[in-house]
């Protein structure tokens, strides 16, 4: 869990438990009201009806990708699906007396989509640190020039670039021309398209100081500390994400929502200081030339057992020693199917390693590299990792990288493909992100929730699991009802890239009380068992929130349009109630109300004075010899009304308890009216 995620949760807590009786006394008021309003403004009100919207709205978008073919209806890739490929050959070097990377970089664009390209756009990440660039809640630690860069070429032709960066520009003399360089998103106007099926080379020389300081607010906003520690992200200029259902997709980077990038393979080369240690997604290919042979020996032996081994103690670090002698070293690494690489380098990090068995794939090696004065916050990362990757791995698909990387530096909880920039405290958290968005590339941008929101689902899981427990997920469902109805809450397919104040709350928390009540309708295992299909579905593929809602509805074979369109589309809750407990003639009767707008099925759970009368109840499930819990379908609402009687053959007066959703798992704003008697 993130420092983010503990204090969201902190305070959700505090306010979820206190507001409950409060919310009951204001339901209560409000029924008052609406029942003394005027005929014409009752009708603007809750009424005594309503109507159950039971289909997922299709946006332009989604029709888009169903009606070319590369999406379907059953939430699996379409038989025509495609995705752009981006394949990164870079060379870095870091200037620590100027805490400057200068690059050079050749992306091969592979155009696999069903048309052609008539222009590029970039990420350009490091422009947030600029002045006078727009930016949401993050705050650089320093202002730089950002990303600045002095060459574009296309097909070995050099492109023009506009005076200044200018956002506005034409295309010069028959050749490329590059606009909108001081941005964070600029756009490579080609002389010519590149065709479907065709293949382009674009190159980019480029620099830029990573910002450092007291003064950061938010991941990714401090990349070093002092000039003996770098930690870049999203340091080099990528290609915008284009796919099958936004095209070019150019949502500028504002700082708090993360990334959306095609899947390629890197080859990097990283010019560092001699005896500076160096970590990164990919492996690293010329370990001959960068580590001495006592560094080499051990690493090999990583793999060989679950001990955590010292590959560079704090009295070993220096050129010559632990690395290869000389004033500099180039360390060269590879990665493939990855969409996006992250590094790290420091003076005096010491290095230690274990390893993770993975299901299907065998033993893969875990490296960690922090400052020995910080080493007590990795005393248990290898442990915690270990457990991540293997247990998520036997839960969905296995973990299909070859190593995994935990560095240490200013940012504690970011996650890359094969890097995770955090200590154990967020260990569990960014070891998920491995499969969402690494594995599945999920739109972060605009889906945060499909990311954050899943990991924070797995990692009740997890922790349960560390801990030799089975995962409870009750009430966590019901626990959103309290926050419902706050005007400050977008709903989950807002853009995350513009979520307001409640963007933690919507991308990480609000996923567990989605699926609690999905839990709730049709059981935790069969959610589990449906996620599980679903990644090896998209594994590297893009999926979008209707693949995963189609998915899910056709693993399942259950009806659950009105279930995705409240809790994805709205911020709508359940609100239910006894209203009423009675006698009618050989049946008792409860009378269970729904104040909300989302519909949910009726659990109710009856305890007896004595033994259970009757178990052939229709919908019933005997609990024991006192406890009855009967069930009746969503679909009893599905006709508009606001109030179902249930009924089962017994008296009220041998009835102990009845009680409305004993689990928690349907939005309720208060508890105090689902019990019988109050």
């Amino acid at each position: 869990m993130t420092t983010l995620q503990r204090s969201l949760s902190a305070a959700a807590a505090l306010c979820l438990f206190s507001c409950s009786a409060a919310t009951l006394r204001a339901q209560r008021e409000l029924d008052e009201l609406i029942a003394s309003a005027p005929a014409h403004l009752r009708a603007g009100l809750r009424g005594e009806t309503r109507t159950i919207r039971r289909d997922v709205p299709l946006t332009r978008t989604i029709r888009r990708g169903l009606a070319a073919g590369t999406r379907a209806l059953n939430g699996r890739p379409g038989p025509n699906y495609w995705q752009l490929r981006t394949d990164f050959d870079i060379r870095a070097r870091i200037d620590a007396d100027t805490q400057t990377i200068y690059g050079s970089e050749t992306i091969t664009v592979h155009n696999q989509s069903s048309g052609e390209l008539s222009r590029l756009y970039l990420r350009l990440d490091h422009n947030l640190f600029r002045f006078g660039v727009q930016r949401g809640a993050s705050v650089p630690a320093e202002r730089t020039d950002g990303m600045v860069v002095t060459r574009i070429a296309v097909d070995g032709e050099d492109a023009a670039i506009a005076a200044g960066g200018r956002r506005r520009g034409r295309r010069g003399g028959g050749k490329a021309t590059a606009v909108g360089l001081d941005q964070t998103v600029a756009a490579v106007m080609l002389a010519a398209p590149i065709a479907a099926g065709a293949v382009a080379e674009v190159e980019i020389d480029w620099h830029t100081k990573l910002p450092g300081g007291d003064g950061g607010r938010g991941h990714r906003m401090t990349q070093r500390w002092g000039d003996t520690l770098f930690q870049p992200t999203q340091w080099f200029p990528r290609l915008c994400k284009y796919d099958d259902l936004h095209g070019w997709v150019t949502s500028p980077y504002l700082g708090p929502s993360e990334f959306y990038n095609n899947f390629g393979s890197f080859d990097v080369a990283l010019d560092v200081p001699g005896g500076w240690l160096v970590s990164a997604t990919g492996t690293l290919q010329n370990a001959e030339e960068v580590l001495s042979a006592t560094v080499r020996e051990r690493l090999a032996k990583v793999t060989e057992s679950d001990d955590e081994l010292v590959i560079v103690g704090e009295d070993e670090r220096g050129a010559g020693k632990a690395t290869a002698a000389g004033d500099r070293l180039t360390w060269r690494f590879h990665a493939d199917l990855v969409n996006d690489f992250a590094w790290a380098t420091a003076r005096d990090y010491v290095w230690t390693a274990t390893r993770a068995t993975i299901p299907e794939r065998g033993p893969v090696p875990i490296h960690m590299l922090f400052l020995p004065e910080r080493a007590n916050r990795f005393a248990r990362a290898g442990r915690i990792t270990r457990h991540a990757l293997e247990f998520y791995s036997d839960l969905w698909i296995p973990y299909e990288f070859p190593q995994l990387t935990m560095q240490d530096g200013p940012s504690a909880g970011m996650e890359y493909p094969m890097v995770i920039n955090s200590n154990q405290g967020a260990a569990d958290h960014e070891a998920a992100h491995q499969w969402w968005p690494m594995m599945l590339g999920t739109n972060e941008t605009m889906y945060g929730w499909m990311d954050e929101g899943f990991n924070s689902y797995m990692n009740i899981l997890s922790g349960a699991h560390a801990r030799g427990r089975t995962a409870n997920l009750d009430g966590r469902g019901q626990l959103y009802g309290r926050r419902a109805g706050d005007e400050s809450e977008g709903p989950m397919m807002w853009s995350a890239n513009y979520g307001g104040e409640q963007y933690g709350f919507v991308t990480y928390m609000k996923v567990p009380m989605m699926l609690s009540m999905l839990g709730g309708v049709v059981g935790d295992d069969r959610v589990q068992a449906g996620i599980k299909e679903y990644a090896r579905a998209w594994l590297f593929k893009h999926p979008c929130p209707w693949d995963f809602a189609f998915f899910m509805s056709d693993y399942l074979k259950v009806d659950l349009g009105w279930f995705w369109y409240y809790w994805m589309w709205t911020t709508a809750a359940v609100d239910g109630s006894i209203q009423a407990v009675r006698q009618d003639g050989d049946d008792v009767v409860v009378v269970v109300r729904q104040d909300g707008d989302m519909p949910s099925p009726v659990v109710l759970e009856v305890e007896w004075k004595g033994a259970v009368r009757d178990a052939g109840v229709d919908g019933g499930a005997p609990l024991g010899r006192k406890k009855l819990r009967i069930t009746h379908p969503v679909e009893v609402w599905f006709g508009g009304a606001r109030t179902f009687e249930a009924r089962f053959e017994g008296k009220v007066v041998d009835l102990a308890k009845v009680a409305l959703d004993p689990d928690g798992r349907f939005p309720d704003g208060a508890r105090e009216d689902n019990v019988w008697p109050r």
